[in-house]
């Protein structure tokens, strides 16, 4: 590969050179216009920050790296096809991308994106979700293999859980000491032994399961909270299902509707440290918060602010230990106290990070 340029090539650079350092060229610097939810006159409690299809608009659409600088090539754009789940830890968010039939790894610290080389009993199919415990490791649920995988930090393979044909799992998250798989094909939640992994107990137990309002019929999205209690997307019966750590029914939080505190097709939910819950209604393209009784707080990202509107989102996450990352894109006298990541499956906002926060 030649990395010499031609003369004239090298002569109208510097000449741009010393004009940019002579003061020639000027640029004109816009004023950002910023985003907020609730929309005044409330006081707002989460800003837009900024969003990402690519690995390109990740790292702000210049590449500095020394080839680039040296051949002027640039490298091939890495790009999201449809993705579903995510999940943040290690300095990094996973993304599954059910185009790509692959799980997209963003570093934070590098700015990059790369695939997670899952090969040999690791090799994945169709991965839809994702989670990561608190030692790092990764549990994907592949549709395909109708199997959960587990994976060390690294990436590195650890086991596989669940045999083939026997369920159909569409997301795991894992406790200190439990892995929680929701299962369409038998309506429940499967909790398992995290060192074992042999099979505790489901969720709802027998006689939740025969209940119309304790019971689970399309268990899609889990998420745990911080006393250890299971939130279950129930995406068929248009409402979250709330049990407690024995599997014992707790409540239900929201019903079909269209109306704030309803759902048309809830997806992804998460829980902060309060105790809030976060769903996601691919339907009516919004985020609904609610409180720890399960009362609508607000909610964010509907259509009509098309600027940052999102699009079929799938998964919410809530991430605190990555704010530095994104601290700089907040309003001057907005301070960010933790992130909550949206996946969208279209648009141009497929990955989109808020913060949630008060003003200063």
């Amino acid at each position: 590969m030649k990395i010499l340029q031609s003369t004239k090539t090298r002569l109208a650079g510097l000449a741009l050179a010393l004009c940019l350092a002579a003061g020639c060229a000027t640029q004109t610097k816009t004023a950002r216009t910023y985003y907020f939810f609730p929309e005044p006159p409330n006081e707002p409690r989460l800003q837009f920050l900024t969003s990402f299809n690519s690995e390109k608009e990740f790292r702000g659409h210049e590449d500095k790296s020394l080839m680039t600088f040296l051949t002027g090539e640039q490298p091939p754009d890495k790009s999201f096809g449809k993705p579903y789940g995510a999940a943040t830890g290690n300095k990094k968010i996973y993304v599954c991308d059910t185009d790509l039939n692959a799980v997209l790894v963003v570093d934070l610290q590098t700015r990059r994106i790369q695939i997670l080389d899952a090969q040999g009993e690791g090799t994945l199919n169709q991965p839809l979700n994702i989670s990561v415990d608190g030692d790092g490791n990764l549990y994907v649920t592949d549709v395909s293999r109708n199997q959960v995988i587990i994976f060390d930090k690294d990436g590195g393979y650890i086991a596989t859980l669940g045999k083939q044909g026997e369920m159909k799992p569409r997301d795991a998250v894992a406790s200190q000491d439990r892995i929680y798989v929701a299962d369409l094909q038998k309506h429940d939640v499967h909790v398992f032994d995290k060192k074992t992994r042999n099979l505790l107990f489901d969720i709802p137990n027998s006689e939740d399961a025969t209940n119309q309002t304790r019971a689970l019929f399309t268990p899609t999205n889990l998420a745990l909270d911080s006393k250890g209690r299971l939130y279950v997307s129930d995406t068929g019966a248009f409402r979250v299902q709330v049990y407690d750590v024995d599997g014992t029914y707790l409540r239900s939080v929201g019903e079909m509707g269209d109306s704030p505190g309803q759902f048309a097709r809830v997806k992804g939910v998460a829980v902060d440290r309060e105790n809030r819950l976060f769903a996601v209604d691919a339907m009516s393209k919004v985020v609904q918060i609610f409180d720890e009784q399960g009362h609508l707080l607000t909610w964010f990202g509907q259509p009509g602010r098309d600027s940052i509107a999102d699009d079929l989102p799938a998964k919410v996450v809530v991430d605190y230990d990555d704010v530095d990352f994104f601290q700089s894109y907040a309003a001057p006298n907005f301070k960010v106290e933790f992130l909550v990541i949206v996946i969208n499956q279209l648009g141009p906002r497929m990955v989109s990070i808020y913060g949630f926060g008060h003003m200063k």
